[in-house]
């Protein structure tokens, strides 16, 4: 494989020095570029577009073209895996995804499959692979799942919901059967980032967007003691290089120190965590990726560039900061703005790295 010509993504995890603070965005590669929207009415639909390996490694590199972000992630969906057990993933316009199939039954549950990666997800791992090798060592891979907690929302619920009553019904009036459903995710995801490590990926990352709808004590038995047992299950030593890893629940401010004791190089903060304080908090622990109010994108460029400095002027002197959005960008941001806030990351942040 070729060597990576910019590494300073993958040494900020493992809170290596750097020159500079690396930038990424969760959805960099989405719909509020042009291009992207060009391919996906190329593919004929979302689900499409994720299937085809050439047209995923085509748009997860459209971003890269345009701005000068440390990280490509592979373009995918998190519902994948719940797709792969029969549950038949579909998008309705302006509804999100749904599933033909929901799970509600425990014969729904005893039922499940466990994917394997190399058929049932090849698609995938084929995007993984051609990602890697089109990229050509410009910046590293991220790879990523749902995390088992978020996953079993959708299953449960069929689609997205603001309420999550099936799901916390089946948490609480069945508790055995939600944690057989949570241990068959937990190692579907394992299987899944180890696949993904294997083709290519040179970070994978877990994303827990509803365990912030959890109470503590059901968060830490149900979102987070998964979380810890899909990191135990990762194969993270590549040919003895280190596979940095982040786990991100959005929502999850109040549990960071439990969080920082799951295993994983990093955690994501979403925007309604201080930095600062989380530095403070779990800084000599793990590495910090976040975390930009996505909505600041939406400013003048100024207001842009003042945010960007106050986070890095929060997180303060040192590596260990993987400047983000604290969730994905939104799809009628400008272009111009993403820019705006990829240099001002790039000229602000070097003073902090002396």
């Amino acid at each position: 494989m070729i060597a990576l010509k910019n590494d300073i993504f993958i040494k900020t995890l493992l809170k290596q020095p750097v020159d500079r603070t690396p930038v990424w965005m969760m959805r960099q590669a989405g719909r509020y570029l042009p291009e992207y929207r060009a391919i996906r009415a190329k593919a004929g639909s979302f689900l499409d577009l994720c299937t085809n390996p050439e047209l995923a490694c085509e748009v997860t590199l459209q971003p890269l073209e345009r701005f000068d972000f440390d990280a490509a992630i592979l373009f995918s969906d998190i519902l994948t895996i719940p797709d792969a057990m029969g549950l038949g993933l579909f998008f309705s316009e302006g509804e999100g995804p749904k599933f033909r199939n929901p799970v509600r039954t425990e014969n729904d549950i005893r039922n499940l499959p466990i994917p394997d990666p190399g058929s049932d997800l090849r698609y995938v791992i084929d995007a993984v692979s051609l990602i890697r090798k089109n990229l050509q060592g410009k910046v590293p891979l991220i790879g990523f799942s749902g995390s088992p907690w978020t996953l079993a929302t959708y299953m449960v619920e069929g689609s997205s919901s603001k309420s999550f009553e099936k799901v916390k019904g089946l948490m609480y009036q069945q508790p055995k059967l939600m944690h057989l459903m949570l241990d068959k995710l937990a190692q579907s995801v394992a299987l899944y980032l180890n696949a993904q490590i294997e083709a290519g990926a040179q970070a994978v990352m877990v994303f827990d967007t509803w365990g912030g709808m959890l109470s503590t004590e059901d968060y830490l038995e149900f979102s987070l003691n998964y979380a810890k047992q899909v990191r135990s299950l990762l194969n993270t030593n590549k040919s003895g290089v280190e596979v940095p890893t982040i786990f991100f629940t959005k929502g999850g401010g109040l549990w960071l120190e439990k969080m920082a004791d799951a295993g994983y190089s990093a955690l994501g903060l979403d925007w309604q965590t201080d930095i600062s304080k989380a530095r403070d908090r779990i800084g000599k622990q793990v590495a910090l990726q976040g975390n930009m109010d996505p909505i600041a994108l939406y400013g003048e460029p100024e207001l842009i560039r003042e945010k960007v400095k106050s986070i890095l002027q929060k997180y303060g002197k040192g590596s260990g900061h993987v400047f983000n959005l604290g969730h994905g960008i939104l799809p009628d941001v400008n272009p111009e703005h993403v820019k705006v806030m990829v240099d001002a990351v790039h000229e602000f942040s070097s003073q902090y790295h002396l």
